[in-house]
């Protein structure tokens, strides 16, 4: 009874490790067949383009900022908070919202002269502050530069003039790109003498060229008489590069 027993068992320990032979053997034949290929499909081509798209620019965003000096810190503060509370004023008044100013900078420091017999000498705190502006109406940038000036900024900013929505512009840069880059991929399968397949990857890339204006320390008359400087608004270049693969047959 206990040999009938015994041989059951036996048989089928025989028949389980036949089994297991036969999907390892099937698991190589597979790993055969596909080793050495890719996922991806082999046979591809890529073809890239650029779309670019000029429009004038809508905004300008400049800094500005009040440097004061004084024999104490809390004297350097009062001076420099006056003098950027004019300007904040005077930027409200002139139609620009909370929303479009930000304060970037704000440092006290001692300040100390360097003298040959004496070496470093004590002078006193500067106080800066810094305030980043968006102008929405674009065209009354020069006149709230010069204002801001007067308020008592010592320090300006360059002048990035940018274009504040540019989805529609990217779609349209976007737009030209993918068709250029179609075009591309039917001139180049027609003189391979193969045919196009499907698309299988797509990827882009973003960039614009914004104007920018440096230096407008003399233009806006710091030091003198405020003369409002005449900004030019020029172009905006928005361009968008893609990248498309596509099977070939």
């Amino acid at each position: 009874m206990f040999d009938e027993k015994f041989k059951k068992i036996i048989s089928m320990l025989a028949v389980v490790l036949s089994l297991y032979v036969l999907v390892l053997a099937y698991n190589g034949i597979l790993e055969s067949r596909y080793a050495g290929k890719d996922v991806n499909p082999a046979n591809i081509i890529n073809v890239s383009a650029v779309g670019e798209v000029f429009a004038a620019p809508d905004v300008a965003n400049f800094s500005v900022s009040v440097v004061k000096e004084a024999k104490t810190a809390l004297e350097a503060q009062n001076q420099n908070a006056e003098a950027i509370n004019k300007i904040v004023k005077f930027l409200k008044e002139s139609g620009i919202e909370d929303k479009d100013m930000k304060t970037s900078g704000y440092n006290i420091y001692p300040k100390y002269d360097y003298l040959e017999n004496r070496g470093q000498v004590f002078r006193g705190y500067e106080a800066t502050q810094s305030l980043d502006v968006k102008v929405r109406k674009i065209d009354d940038a020069g006149k709230i530069l010069s204002g801001a000036v007067e308020m008592g900024a010592n320090q300006v900013g360059g002048i990035n003039l940018a274009i504040d929505n540019e989805d529609a512009l990217k779609r349209a840069a976007r737009q030209a790109a993918i068709s250029e880059a179609k075009q591309k991929a039917e001139e180049l399968v027609k003189d391979l003498g193969v045919r196009l397949g499907k698309l299988v990857s797509f990827s882009e890339s973003t960039g614009g060229y914004p104007i920018s204006i440096y230096g407008l320390a003399k233009e806006t008359g710091i030091g003198g008489g405020a003369v409002a400087p005449d900004i030019q608004k020029g172009e905006n270049k928005i361009s968008v590069s893609v990248n498309l693969t596509y099977e070939i047959r």
